[in-house]
């Protein structure tokens, strides 16, 4: 049987099974839970109480791959920065059945954060630059860089190649303002000489968690290569003029930890549009499984193809037309920003 048949089809009784085949002791009862890319699930055991299984989607890391972001938490951890680690077993923490790798990891509870606001964005800034001060220390070896080669152009290609615009005027207009927002993406690393470090890659409000004893950050299964402001701008609406006070807040907290050159702010739009490409090819990769049809209903038709479009040019308009006074400025009811905000100072 092919392997994503096997990851698409798994059933309660191959969860169990590989979960006994680790010692787990288990009552029978399981819960999915939210995760389109891989298969999650809430465990009841009798010898451990209640555990998480995650078993990857195959193809999409590599043994060494996965074991690097269990590498990083552990990291993490042992600086105190409150993410979840896989659960060491006999020396080991990730384990394969059936062609599939998985882990286990304990139950966190908690709720998602709908909102960050007041001075829940310093603690929220605080956290995250923690993450990357640990993230500068040391390079990946078998992680991805978040860059115009790996991220732009190779799902750009793929879209393009598949054909899956099926207007070709349509196509070219989608090309041309890729390959534009690009050009402005390499040009700004080049010009501020933005960095790029270990970061989570996919740190949405979805992946944090709160519960009486703080935040936490969840899910470094995109942990890559790449510039920081990656892990800023799915947490906050950067582009809100009236949101400038939050940024502000939220860099009192981060700067605690890590330096921070407003100039990188610059790079936000254009990794947004990068993720719009590569989400649009991450989804037609997955398409033969068959939640991605029920969970993206409207993918691959004109209509879908007209509105990307029509997003990506407004993005690039603002790009090109976007100046850094517009995010990082204050008007005079909010706090003034200068370059002194943006890093601690530990003598006060």
């Amino acid at each position: 049987m092919d392997i994503n048949h096997s990851f698409y089809q798994l059933t309660p009784d191959t969860i169990l099974n590989a979960l006994e085949s680790l010692g787990y002791e288990t009552t029978g009862r399981f819960y999915p839970l939210n995760s389109v890319e891989n298969r999650v699930y809430d465990i009841e055991t009798t010898n451990a109480g209640r555990i998480v299984v995650k078993f990857y989607r195959p193809g999409k890391w590599s043994y060494d791959e996965i074991l690097e972001e269990h590498r990083f938490l552990h990291e993490l951890s042992s600086e105190e920065i409150p993410v979840l680690t896989p659960i060491l077993i006999e020396g080991k923490t990730l384990f394969e059945w059936s062609g599939i790798f998985f882990a286990i990891w304990p139950l966190r509870n908690g709720r998602i954060v709908e909102e960050i606001a007041g001075g829940d964005l310093e603690r929220v800034g605080a956290l995250l630059g923690r993450i990357h001060a640990v993230g500068k220390k040391s390079d990946s070896i078998h992680r991805p860089t978040l860059d115009i080669p790996s991220y732009g152009l190779k799902s750009l290609n793929f879209i393009l190649e598949k054909k899956l615009i099926p207007n070709q005027t349509l196509a070219e207009r989608y090309k041309t303002t890729a390959l534009r927002s690009f050009e402005i993406f390499e040009s700004l690393v080049k010009e501020f000489q933005i960095p790029f470090q270990r970061i989570h890659g996919d740190c949405h409000k979805g992946n944090l968690l709160v519960s009486p004893d703080g935040y936490s950050i969840l899910d470094f299964d995109d942990f890559l290569v790449g510039p920081i402001v990656q892990d800023f701008w799915m947490l906050l609406p950067l582009g809100e003029n009236d949101r400038k006070n939050d940024l502000f807040q939220f860099l009192q907290g981060y700067t605690m930890f890590a330096e921070f050159d407003e100039n990188w702010l610059q790079l936000v739009e254009p990794l947004r549009i990068v993720r719009y490409i590569h989400y649009a090819a991450w989804i037609a990769k997955r398409w033969e499984d068959p939640s991605f049809p029920s969970l993206f209903p409207h993918f691959g038709t004109e209509e879908y193809w007209l509105k990307e479009t029509l997003d990506l040019e407004s993005a690039k308009k603002d790009l090109e037309e976007q100046s850094i006074e517009g995010i990082t400025k204050t008007t005079d009811t909010e706090p003034e920003m200068t370059n002194k905000d943006f890093f601690w100072d530990w003598e006060n």
